[in-house]
């Protein structure tokens, strides 16, 4: 998720957001992996649709997301990234 995230940075994520609404274009959010149980990926709504979310990397270049994995379900998406807490000189709203 570069530049918004970057590595050794720890995320707090809201698992009760989206009990009170839906995923809006331009969240970051914690989402299963389509294809393989257990594995967590963090991306960013792009697109929402009937048929479900399109979910981006911030790094194209280098990033797993619906360009290959397709849409994800609204019950693949876990939780709302919201605050970045690690390391304290880089504490920040997401």
């Amino acid at each position: 998720m570069l530049p918004t995230l970057r590595p050794g940075e720890r995320v707090l994520f809201d698992r009760l957001w989206y009990e009170l609404r839906q995923p809006q274009v331009g969240d970051i959010v914690l989402a299963r992996h389509p294809s393989r149980p257990g594995v967590r990926m963090i991306k960013r709504v792009v697109e929402d649709g009937a048929d479900g979310y399109i979910l981006h990397g911030d790094n194209s270049e280098e990033s797993t997301d619906s360009r290959q994995l397709g849409t994800f379900r609204r019950e693949d998406i876990l939780a709302c990234a919201w605050l970045v807490y690690w390391p304290p000189e880089r504490v920040r709203r997401l």
